[in-house]
C-alpha cells in the first residue's frame, strides 16, 4: 500500500500522553536533535512548505506535533533534544514527554532517527541510537542536510557516520537534503514499504 504523504495535514498537538490521536493507525515518529532539520523534512515529504514552522531557533518545539498523513499513518514530531534554550524546568518537562513516548503503549511502527551529517556524532544520538537497539524500536537513520556536499564528499562523509555509529544495516539508513529534494523518494518508497509491506513479496 503506497502512503500518499501529499495528503499530510496538521492533525494537532499533545502536552502529554492523554492529549494524544486515537491508536487507530500506525506512527512514525520523528525523533533528532534540535534544528537537526525535522520540520523541513516532513514540509519535504509533503510537498508543502507551509505545513511544519521551520524554526531558526532550536528547541522552540515542546510539544508533540501531530500530522495526518492520508488517512493511513500520523507522523509524530517528538521535540528535539540539546541547544535548547529554554528554562531548565521547561526543558526536563518536555525531554520526560519524549522518553515517556516509546513506552506508552502507542502504535509505533518505526522511528526516523535524524542526523545532521554535517556534524560529529553527539553523545545524545549514540544514546538514542543505543537505546532503540536495546528496546528493539523499529528505526531508520536519516542523514539531512546533505547538500552542503559535493556526491564525492557525500560518499565519503556517510561512510565515516556508518562507522562512527557503528551502524551496519545501510539499507535503513537514508541521505537526505530538503533543500535540493534528493533522497526523499527513495525515503518515501522505504516508509510506505516497511508499514505496508506487498503480500506479494
Amino acid at each position: 500500500m503506497k502512503i500518499n504523504f501529499r495528503k499530510t495535514i496538521f492533525w494537532g498537538v499533545a502536552a502529554d500522553m492523554t492529549s494524544c490521536p486515537p491508536t487507530d493507525r500506525p506512527e512514525v515518529v520523528l525523533s533528532g536533535k534540535s534544528n537537526v532539520g525535522k520540520s523541513s523534512l516532513l514540509n519535504s515529504l509533503a510537498d508543502n512548505k507551509k505545513l511544519a514552522r521551520v524554526s531558526q531557533a532550536p528547541g522552540k518545539t515542546r510539544l508533540v506535533v501531530y500530522f495526518d498523513v492520508d488517512q493511513k499513518i500520523y507522523i509524530a514530531d517528538l521535540p528535539g533534544y540539546g541547544f535548547s534554550k529554554a528554562p531548565k524546568d521547561v526543558r526536563e518537562k518536555f525531554t520526560k514527554l519524549a522518553d515517556q513516548y516509546f513506552t506508552s503503549g502507542r502504535p509505533i511502527a518505526l522511528t526516523l532517527h535524524l542526523i545532521d551529517i554535517r556534524h560529529e556524532p553527539s553523545k545524545e544520538d549514540m544514546q538514542m541510537l543505543s537505546y532503540m537497539n536495546e528496546q528493539k524500536i523499529d528505526y531508520f537513520v536519516v542523514f539531512t542536510k546533505c547538500d552542503k556536499f559535493s556526491r564525492a564528499q557525500l560518499e565519503k562523509r556517510l561512510s565515516e557516520q556508518l562507522d562512527a555509529f557503528d551502524i551496519h544495516d545501510q539499507a535503513h539508513c537514508f541521505a537526505v537534503s530538503s533543500e535540493k529534494k534528493e533522497g526523499l523518494e527513495d525515503l518515501k518508497n522505504a516508509i510506505s514499504n516497511y508499514i505496508f509491506p506487498d503480500p506479494e513479496i
